[in-house]
């Protein structure tokens, strides 16, 4: 992408939850936008956002939306970013995707700032965006993985429902009145009521038992880690929270590392932020990150069934640093 001092940026899916938030990190974190374009589909196209003071318009999502665009951040689905993004790809513009579309693709780069930022030089004009819950793990892992390589991974994720969009957010407040009101909740997005439940199913069954969102994990945290050899196992959930991924984490490694020798790593890693005294009740929960980008690490202790192994509670911003931060992230490494 050519430097410049300032950028044309497309927004895809602006009326998203991620869409939304990405709208509200370029504007945070600055980054040097000369003109943003929100760009939904046809029922959207009208209405309007907010950015830096002014009210935009969004426009309908066409064929023609990237002319003269520098960069488009998607976040609309796996169809449109099928359709689409090469189609951005072409006109000239950088896409950074945070769908599942081209994730796996072998020419498309699977990128996390803080853990294979050198990735991006190999783009072809599309970035992926890593699975919400895959992101703040391997923030997590890959400074431990850097010292002690890390063998096999055995994670639960404990997923809020804004990882499913805004229609699921307001099914779970619907279900909460409806239930504090002694009335039957009639479930719509879930297979099941999400409120005070837990569903462990993310995604579409697999003939194999699991999930594609477990398979996401599987997949996605080798590529980024660039280390096929690595065993690794999910079970991910639902569970009727509104903001933040947590994740229980264990994790065997090559070589003995302590608890101690594991939160000295991580106090120095970037981007995560170690909240670990459990004799205060100091440890990470979904309320605590919502908001912020870092990805929170505690209940760090060692795995006493196995001679090296450890186990973390790792919590994040899923609609932040799972998605809109990362794609922020990507297009400042982009710019350079």
């Amino acid at each position: 992408m050519k430097k410049k001092s300032a950028y044309h940026v497309a927004v895809v899916g602006a009326t998203g939850a991620v869409g939304t938030q990405m709208i509200e990190t370029l504007e945070e974190r600055k980054f040097p936008v000369d003109r943003l374009i929100p760009l939904a589909s046809a029922r959207s196209a009208g209405g309007t956002v907010s950015f830096n003071g002014q009210d935009l318009t969004i426009e309908a999502l066409t064929k023609e939306s990237f002319a003269g665009v520098d960069l488009a951040l998607f976040s609309a689905g796996t169809d449109v970013s099928r359709e689409y993004a090469p189609i951005a790809a072409k006109a000239g513009a950088v896409v950074i995707d945070n769908s599942a579309a081209w994730r796996m693709d072998k020419d498309v780069p699977l990128v996390v700032p803080e853990v294979n930022p050198a990735d991006i030089k190999w783009h072809k004009g599309i970035i992926a965006n890593p699975n919400c819950s895959t992101i703040q793990m391997v923030v997590a892992l890959k400074p431990l993985h850097d010292q002690v390589r890390i063998k096999r991974i055995v994670v639960t994720t404990f997923q809020s429902v804004s990882g499913t969009g805004k229609e699921a957010m307001d099914e779970l407040l619907d279900e909460c009145k409806a239930l504090l009101s002694f009335t039957e909740p009639t479930p719509k997005v879930y297979p099941y009521q999400i409120a005070f439940n837990c569903l462990p199913h993310i995604d579409e069954f697999l003939a194999s038992g699991y999930t594609k969102e477990e398979m996401k994990m599987v997949n996605e945290t080798r590529k980024i880690l660039g280390d096929a050899s690595i065993q690794v196992t999910a079970t991910t959930v639902r569970v009727p929270v509104y903001v933040g991924h947590s994740e229980a984490v264990n994790i065997e490694t090559e070589r003995k590392l302590t608890a101690n020798e594991a939160r000295a790593i991580l106090s120095d890693a970037p981007g995560v932020l170690v909240y670990d005294d459990p004799a205060h009740k100091l440890y990470p929960m979904p309320l605590d990150v919502a908001g912020k980008d870092e990805v929170y690490v505690g209940r760090i202790r060692e795995d006493e069934s196995i001679p090296n192994g450890l186990n973390l509670w790792v919590v994040a911003d899923n609609l932040r640093k799972g998605a809109a931060t990362n794609a922020v992230q990507i297009a400042e490494l982009l710019i350079g």
